[in-house]
């Protein structure tokens, strides 16, 4: 994704200072971005291509133009273009099979609880980002008017309909797909060289064409050095299987931390016979808080903010 519209190699400096610049509107971003694809990780890297298309386009930037909403309009397209891309996800799109006017049913509007929050996901895009804005970021009418590329009225017309049609779902967390084995069975590989320290043994796993992205700092060939600076880490360190939206991950404990809490996330993708990404999720608070380790040894394991 991300490597895809980026120069590849180590980031300079200057996308460094606008990460700081933006900082204040990553967590928002992500959950919006999150939201509207159905995953954190997956929200996270469309984040992260939004930060990069930003910072490409700061020129574009008007002067009177504030900078949060001109994230958020980059964010709602980006997203729009992962929900057209990735059919692979099977988005439940059926409004146009469904009729325009609705039954009577409660209407959840601002306050929108966390569970209804995960379950936009099962409305259409529109409806989906106009919930979303309106009902969890607060912004007006016409800012989503705006963001979505819409009327007033169309804005209105999506909110009544996105609204009942939550109201209409169990108040529940959305199915979670199952691990296959497979993947769980790599990662086991996996995990257990790392703690072993057997970087040979790693290099086994990864195809000679993989990728590598760490975030806000490198996009490009999986670098072997990559596995061998984790020995440099300032504190004791293991990599465990966890879990994040019914997918299987793995979360580094230590290493940055003296604390044996979560400081990076590595979500690996494979074409079945080796690994060919690897992403290096860390400085997102915010995806830690989701995990939950699958070790019973961690379960009750807390985040570094």
């Amino acid at each position: 994704m991300a490597e895809d519209i980026f120069l590849t190699g180590k980031f300079d400096g200057r996308y460094s200072a606008f990460i700081e610049t933006v900082a204040g509107h990553r967590a928002k971003l992500h959950r919006y971005c999150s939201r509207m694809t159905g995953s954190v990780l997956d929200g996270e890297d469309v984040m992260q291509d939004v930060l990069f298309e930003a910072y490409r386009k700061l020129d574009q930037l008007q002067d009177n133009e504030s900078l949060g909403p001109w994230l958020f309009r980059i964010a709602h397209n980006r997203c729009i273009d992962f929900i057209r891309k990735r059919t692979v996800r099977k988005v439940k799109e059926a409004a146009a099979a469904e009729p325009d006017v609705l039954p009577q049913a409660e209407l959840y509007g601002p306050g929108i609880s966390r569970a209804l929050e995960r379950l936009v996901i099962s409305l259409p895009p529109k409806e989906r980002a106009c919930v979303l804005l309106k009902d969890v970021f607060d912004y007006s009418l016409e800012e989503i008017a705006a963001l979505v590329a819409s009327s007033v009225g169309g804005v209105k017309a999506a909110l009544h309909r996105g609204r009942a049609k939550l109201a209409a779902l169990p108040n529940g967390p959305a199915g979670m797909s199952a691990a296959n084995n497979a993947m769980l069975e790599l990662h086991a590989l996996y995990v257990d060289r790392f703690n072993r320290q057997d970087w040979d043994g790693i290099r086994q796993l990864i195809s000679d064409d993989a990728r590598l992205m760490i975030t806000n700092l490198y996009a490009g060939p999986a670098v072997m050095n990559y596995f061998t600076r984790f020995e440099l880490m300032s504190y004791p360190r293991k990599l465990i299987t966890a879990r994040l939206d019914g997918e299987s991950i793995l979360v580094l404990l230590g290493g940055l931390a003296p604390e044996m809490v979560p400081t990076v996330i590595v979500r690996l993708e494979s074409n079945g016979n080796s690994i060919h990404m690897i992403r290096h999720y860390t400085g997102c608070p915010w995806i830690f808080a989701a995990t939950e380790a699958l070790d019973p040894e961690f379960a009750g394991l807390t985040a570094v903010h």
